[in-house]
């Protein structure tokens, strides 16, 4: 990791988190910072994806569940206008597939919230230098994540569905396929997430950050 940037100006930072104390308690800590300052702060994801088109900073930090547009959502829009956009997930989920659909949108960094400030400010600056941090514990948990069977978009939306307690009926009414299709769908999903039902199922895929509630 870098110890300082070699940045003459001060890192322009963009904040992204729909907690307003959490915000503003990074920001202060932020601008106390000589080399730092952060030129834009919002509170979901469609206007951090509007606030780094007009500042284009040289970091954004972004939450991973804001309103409106998600971290990873945000992230993917961002790079796809940026490519080079150096983005830190600053999230208080640690669960796989957060840290899997993060860091395959393109974020640099993927840090805990009770991460030391110092540590935080250090990896903005290594972010900053083009390099990427990522602590083992999440790196031992992206390299497990991608050592499983990935679930398929249909798949994804059939979980998602019964995890509002729909049947397979009324989930096969609101994807318009049929109810035997659903089963078959429900049964793969039990397969790849090594579930014994799909209660289990749904345990799993919480556990794991394929849902939240």
């Amino acid at each position: 990791m870098v110890a300082s940037s070699s940045i003459s100006r001060p890192i322009r930072l963009l904040v992204a988190d729909d907690h307003p104390i959490v915000r503003r308690g990074l920001i202060a800590v932020l601008d106390d910072q000589e080399d730092m300052e952060v030129v834009a702060e919002v509170c979901n994801g469609r206007e951090a994806i509007a606030q780094y088109r007009q500042y284009q900073p040289d970091v954004a930090i972004l939450d991973l569940q804001m309103p409106e547009v998600k971290g990873v959502e945000a992230i993917t829009a961002i790079r796809d206008e940026f490519p080079n956009a150096c983005i830190i997930m600053l999230t208080i989920y640690d669960t796989d597939e957060d840290i899997y659909q993060g860091l395959r949108a393109g974020a640099r960094a993927y840090l805990l919230k009770d991460t030391p400030l110092e540590e935080i400010m250090e990896v903005i600056r290594a972010v900053c230098e083009g390099n990427r941090y990522i602590p083992s514990a999440i790196s031992e948990k992206y390299i497990t994540h991608s050592e499983r069977p990935q679930l398929s978009e249909r798949e994804r939306q059939v979980l998602e569905l019964l995890a509002t307690g729909k049947s397979n009926k009324a989930i096969g009414e609101s994807l318009n396929i049929t109810e035997h299709t659903i089963r078959f769908h429900v049964t793969n999903l039990i397969n790849k997430l090594g579930a014994s039902d799909r209660t289990d199922a749904l345990v799993i895929a919480m556990r794991r950050g394929l849902i939240h509630f």
